[in-house]
């Protein structure tokens, strides 16, 4: 149940099976001490996990799981919820932890739309600590209500959510369809009732020899776990309330801006923040967000930071998404706690890439109102005083176990070990040597020029970094088997007649179960009906996205992102499998095609096709495809479009609209848009300042067009 690599240091990859673990652990922490009421961990190891996982999500927002242990108080329903899909996504925030992060913020917009920052308003909200909720009313009638979830699917919690005051469950004038967002919270004032309640109970729980009930950490749990309670009079009884800030589908616009938009959710009968204000500069906006920040301690309810929009609508729908969060939106968080404490131990452990993380193992010290006894220490020349390029960091100041270091966390949640006191170091204390080999497997801990991290070498064989791989694989991102989680995984890992130690095993294991005398039903915790789920999960899940499978396969450097933008280049599994495998000499028409993909650069093209070079893992991955249905690539409704399948190249300068938007609406149109020119480029857009593009374009004969001929083409598609 240890930790494994620090926040700080885990990768896009590494923080979703990370994710996955601790949901796993805390799931069945949830039901030892709420169902059965036989708790098997301290309540400071539950707070650990918890902790971590908030951690996690803070740093990786948009990979919060639907069964994330943020939005639970107790264990979920036997039965659970019924699933309701979001028509538009509930996608989480990206976070600024500075001034500086919100004016880059501002500008980064002002430059994907071409415009000047000045032009730029916005609106300033408090970032309510609570649960997000979706609420659909057609004809003015509440339909359904689903929490987030993992953004593409949520929880039907709809009898749940009629039973709060603040959501009203008919509305007048309001558009034909109608999905409000907000957040689900719970005031100090009612918190503080909720849990004396529930502490008088247990006065006489302890009178009549039973167990007491533990009371509620903090009002967001609270107002999680009453949200998401299976008896609807329990939801009923707690003090919930809503603050609508958002919407989803709409059969027509509801305003211009989204300031006015809030105005007209106001109308309509829901509870709108008082503190959202509209901002014409980033300077109005980040005083703003001073003025929150003073009252904070004040407000009656949590917040644990201010978010920006853009105000305009027009300017959000032309600045659109990420891959999981908006453009047009940032939250800015408030700034981190410190406190002072001994460093006991440096722990090492070994991520799914074979990083060695390092990690302080503190004398438990309150940080913000949260006991941290973790910290990340980044890496070896972090420890050592230095940064990646060698500068001194802390004045050069090393850290040594024994160290009276400061903590702090970062964004309200990341704790790091920020600085030493050397007065008060011990005499006997030594410097820090970090090792090179590994200490899970022994193979050498090797650090390639321009890294900063070292990693084990010993790549399969390693069991760290194999366990790590399956969690990845089985993560909520990945192929999200339901009954297969962290915990699962290190039990088949290390079962010696059911071992799970590579990806096609699990899809062999009902099978394998069949010939085995020991039957999975026969070990402790499992059962006829939960073995039997398991291998329904499993093979529920040989369907599977094309770019699902490649981010499964947790190949470095290859995130979710990627996977998705190169699934959509090559359409299908058998044609990228065919190109990969072309491109094993790093040179090529294949190679040419893998790096010309705008987005995928050289490391990344290497690592992907390292990877399916290296014997033993193409073999564990031919192993894999041989026990799948692997889905094409969704392609986009491109009906009318006049560059659908064509790829295109942008080069110059675009004056029309930026190069960003030009690919976004490319890429929306059913067009591939590649970095450099080559054979197979159909169309190169050139500005002005047209160099080495326009002239290899010219040499091979394909088609060049300006902005405005690019302009007039799709015009109306």
């Amino acid at each position: 149940m240890a930790d494994k690599t620090p926040v700080d240091s885990l990768t896009e990859d590494q923080a979703a099976q990370e994710l996955a673990r601790l949901a796993g652990l805390i799931a069945a922490a949830n039901t030892a001490y709420h169902t059965q009421d036989a708790p098997e961990i301290s309540d400071a190891e539950y707070d650990a996990l918890k902790r971590r996982n908030a951690e996690i999500e803070a740093r990786f927002p948009h990979l919060k799981r639907a069964d994330s242990p943020s939005d639970q108080v107790g264990a979920a329903p036997a039965d659970g919820f019924a699933k309701i899909r979001h028509v538009v996504p509930m996608l989480s925030l990206g976070n600024a932890f500075e001034d500086e992060d919100v004016t880059d913020f501002v500008a980064r917009a002002a430059k994907y739309l071409g415009m000047d920052a000045a032009g730029i308003a916005l609106t300033a909200e408090p970032k309510i600590d609570g649960l997000s909720l979706s609420l659909r009313y057609e004809n003015g009638a509440l339909v359904h209500a689903a929490t987030r979830g993992d953004g593409t699917t949520g929880e039907n919690v709809t009898a749940n959510a009629r039973t709060i005051a603040d959501i009203p469950q008919v509305l007048t004038d309001a558009p034909e369809v109608l999905e409000v967002r907000g957040e689900v919270y719970m005031s100090h004032a009612d918190f503080d009732a909720l849990n004396d309640g529930i502490t008088a109970q247990n006065e006489d729980l302890l009178a009549q020899g039973k167990k007491p009930r533990a009371t509620f950490a903090n009002p967001r749990n609270a107002a999680a776990g009453s949200l998401r309670q299976l008896d609807p009079d329990i939801t009923r009884a707690r003090p919930l309330r809503f603050f609508a800030y958002a919407w989803g589908d709409l059969s027509s616009p509801l305003a211009d801006t989204q300031y006015e938009a809030i105005q007209a959710l106001g109308r309509f009968g829901f509870s709108i923040n008082p503190l959202t204000r509209l901002c014409a500069t980033v300077d109005e906006a980040l005083s703003h967000y001073r003025e929150i920040e003073t009252q904070r301690a004040t407000l009656g309810y949590d917040i644990d930071g201010v978010v920006y929009k853009v105000n305009r609508l027009d300017l959000q729908d032309r600045l659109g998404f990420r891959s999981t969060t908006p453009r047009w939106a940032i939250a800015h968080k408030f700034p981190a706690e410190l406190a002072w404490t001994t460093l006991e131990a440096i722990d090492i452990q070994v991520g799914r890439t074979g990083a060695l993380s390092p990690v302080a193992r503190l004398k438990p010290v309150t940080v913000g109102g949260v006991v941290v006894s973790n910290a990340t220490l980044h890496n070896e020349d972090y420890i050592q005083g230095r940064d990646s390029k060698g500068a001194e960091i802390r004045g050069g100041k090393d850290i040594r176990v024994g160290d009276w270091v400061q903590v702090y966390r970062a964004g309200d949640v990341i704790p790091k070990v920020a600085d030493v006191d050397l007065s008060k170091r011990p005499q006997d204390a030594v410097p820090y040597v970090f090792p090179t080999v590994c200490p899970e497997c022994g193979s050498d801990a090797v650090r390639e020029e321009g890294d900063a991290v070292r990693r084990c070498m010993g790549g399969i064989i390693c069991p760290a970094q194999a366990v790590e791989k399956l969690k990845h694989f089985v993560s909520r991102k990945a192929f999200d088997i339901d009954g297969l989680g962290a915990k699962q995984i290190e039990m088949f890992y290390d079962d010696p007649d059911l071992a799970i130690r590579e990806p096609a095993d699990i899809f062999t294991l009902a099978q394998r179960d069949g010939q085995n005398l020991t039957k999975l039903k026969n070990r402790k915790g499992w059962g006829d009906q939960s073995a039997a789920n398991l291998f329904a999960a499993i093979e529920d899940r040989r369907k599977i996205p094309f770019g699902r499978l490649l981010f499964a396969l947790g190949i470095r450097h290859v995130g979710e992102a990627a996977s998705n933008l190169i699934a959509n280049h090559y359409g299908d599994w058998a044609t990228f499998e065919t190109a990969i495998t072309a491109a094993s000499d790093f040179e090529g028409e294949a190679w040419q095609e893998l790096v010309s993909i705008d987005g995928v650069g050289a490391v990344m093209a290497r690592s992907l096709v390292g990877t399916f070079a290296q014997p033993d893992e193409r073999r564990s991955i031919d192993a894999l495809v041989a026990e799948l249905d692997i889905e094409a690539a969704e392609k986009p409704d491109t009906i009318g479009s006049p560059v659908a399948g064509m790829t295109v190249v942008f080069t110059g300068t675009l004056e029309k609209m930026t190069r960003a938007e030009a690919k976004a609406r490319a890429e929306k149109l059913g067009a591939k848009v590649a970095g450099s020119v080559s054979a197979k480029t159909d169309l190169l857009v050139a500005g002005p300042g047209a160099g080495s593009k326009a002239k290899k374009a010219a040499e091979l004969g394909v088609r060049t067009i300006d902005e405005d001929g690019w302009l007039a083409l799709i015009d109306g598609a």
